[in-house]
């Protein structure tokens, strides 16, 4: 059993109600964590406030030097990270080793290194001067998601505090391992007191208070579109600075003049990383009607293929779910997709594993067929391990069935002829579009959605923007 504390004012903190943290996997409790209230997010606040000046009134090379200290300790735990996301998570420990401690990492060295130039922008006039600088917000409130739960965190905390912010973060009741493990790590580096702070609780308790609290300058959120409505109804109001990274229902197009053999791998990695919970994962796969049935062949028979199993073993392609409600969940889409007259090509079942993992949240790679284009679920997100397939006649069908959801997130076009991929990438209604590769990230892009996939941009200087606020000083000559 593992003990989680509130980590507020570079102190671990414990309160007075805790919440069960269970290993989807086998369904054993493997922590207990705050259940934290508003007078216990008021504390973190309050700590939070009284560091803001002293951290924001350090140098930009000061602060750039601290993310690199974090970096360096973080990656000499990188083992320990990617152990507990997977026995958190439910995703196979080589995932966890490969994308979520690997890119945490990378993470504080990307905004330690992209900030230094990040200093004042000059515009000359006849007779003045334009000196624009960057402020820091004040305290930014960081509401990250259980699906990347230390990947995304460290995401939003380095950005926010290199360009001179506080923070209050919650992460994910469900996966709070790894942002206990970051607590441990910026209390062993000596980071500032009350610099970042950290509060575990529910949603519509720590998360909703830290959201409304009048002395949060800003919010950025990562999660469901439903929730994110609800965050904007409380801080649009308030006139916060907001970013909302919400849900996707990614497209994947497959032009017939794709080499199959290369793509489908890369395809069904789109559709099935980390059990399809990844709300960039092409979950709808619109392929040309002149290469349909070899299409389905040759990725049904790659899908049947992958491992389900124990997330600890290198050997397993996808892990459990992150917990038996949201099984519950998927399942409920596949029932749904039986009602509306699709075809399940392979999996829709639970797969037979032996003891513990046989009480675990596993569900098999499922791919569905027969199914409307526009039926609830191929346009709703399921964000599980299933996909929908459609066949189009034009490229201009496939744009519009790309199109046609609420959603604008990301999407992938895979084509021999790369012209041919931009061109019909830039019709597609969305934030990021990958033409033959999927996930192929540069942490200098633009990252966010369009529609209800959310509002704001980050990544890149996108992020630097977002964490600080530009001050124009005019002097005349």
């Amino acid at each position: 059993m593992i003990t989680v504390k509130n980590f507020v004012n570079g102190n671990f903190v414990s309160v007075e109600e805790t919440i069960e943290d269970i290993n989807p996997a086998t369904g054993e409790i493997i922590a207990n964590i705050p259940r934290s209230k508003a007078n216990d997010v008021e504390e973190a606040v309050h700590a939070a406030e009284t560091a803001r000046n002293s951290w924001s009134n350090l140098s930009l090379d000061e602060r750039r030097g601290w993310l690199e200290k974090i970096a360096n300790a973080l990656e000499s735990r990188s083992e320990d990270i990617a152990k507990l996301e997977s026995l958190d998570t439910g995703k196979p420990i080589k995932l966890a080793r490969a994308v979520d401690a690997a890119r945490s990492v990378a993470n504080f060295r990307f905004f330690a290194d992209f900030s230094k130039d990040y200093t004042e922008e000059k515009f000359e006039m006849d007779d003045a001067t334009n000196h624009v600088i960057f402020k820091p917000v004040g305290i930014a409130g960081l509401i990250t998601p259980w699906n990347l739960p230390l990947y995304l965190l460290s995401w939003k905390i380095a950005p926010a505090i290199v360009m001179g912010n506080t923070v209050v973060a919650k992460p994910s009741e469900l996966t709070p391992l790894t942002a206990n493990l970051l607590a441990e790590v910026i209390h062993d580096v000596g980071l500032p007191a009350g610099v970042v702070n950290i509060v575990h609780g529910l949603g519509h308790e720590a998360g909703q208070t830290i959201v409304a609290h009048p002395k949060v300058n800003l919010i950025s959120f990562t999660g469901g579109t439903i929730t994110g409505k609800k965050v904007a109804e409380t801080a649009s109001p308030m006139f916060k600075k907001l970013s909302l990274e919400l849900g996707g229902k990614n497209a994947t197009i497959v032009l017939d003049d794709a080499d199959l053999d290369s793509a489908i791998p890369e395809i069904a990695r789109s559709g099935f990383l980390n059990q399809g919970q990844v709300c960039l994962c092409g979950s709808r796969i619109l392929i040309s009607n002149n290469i349909w049935d070899k299409f389905i062949e040759k990725f049904v028979n790659f899908i049947d293929g992958m491992k389900v199993g124990d997330p600890s073993s290198d050997e397993s392609d996808l892990g459990a779910l992150v917990s038996f409600a949201h099984r519950d969940k998927v399942e409920s889409y596949i029932h749904l997709a039986q009602r509306e007259g699709g075809e399940i090509l392979c999996g829709g079942e639970r797969p037979n594993l032996a003891s513990p993992f046989d009480k675990g949240a596993f569900l098999r790679p499922t791919v569905i067929s027969n199914l409307d284009y526009q039926s609830r679920t191929a346009t709703e997100e399921i964000f599980g391990p299933v996909v929908t397939l459609h066949p189009f006649e034009s490229e201009e069908e496939a744009i519009e069935m790309a199109n046609c959801t609420d959603y604008g997130l990301a999407g992938s076009v895979w084509t021999s002829d790369l012209v041919r991929g931009k061109k019909i990438s830039e019709k597609i209604e969305t934030g990021m579009v990958w033409v033959n590769t999927w996930l192929h990230r540069d942490l200098r892009v633009p990252f966010g959605g369009v529609k209800d996939s959310g509002v704001g941009t980050e990544g890149g200087r996108w992020s630097l923007g977002f964490f600080s606020q530009p001050v124009n000083i005019c002097v005349k000559d």
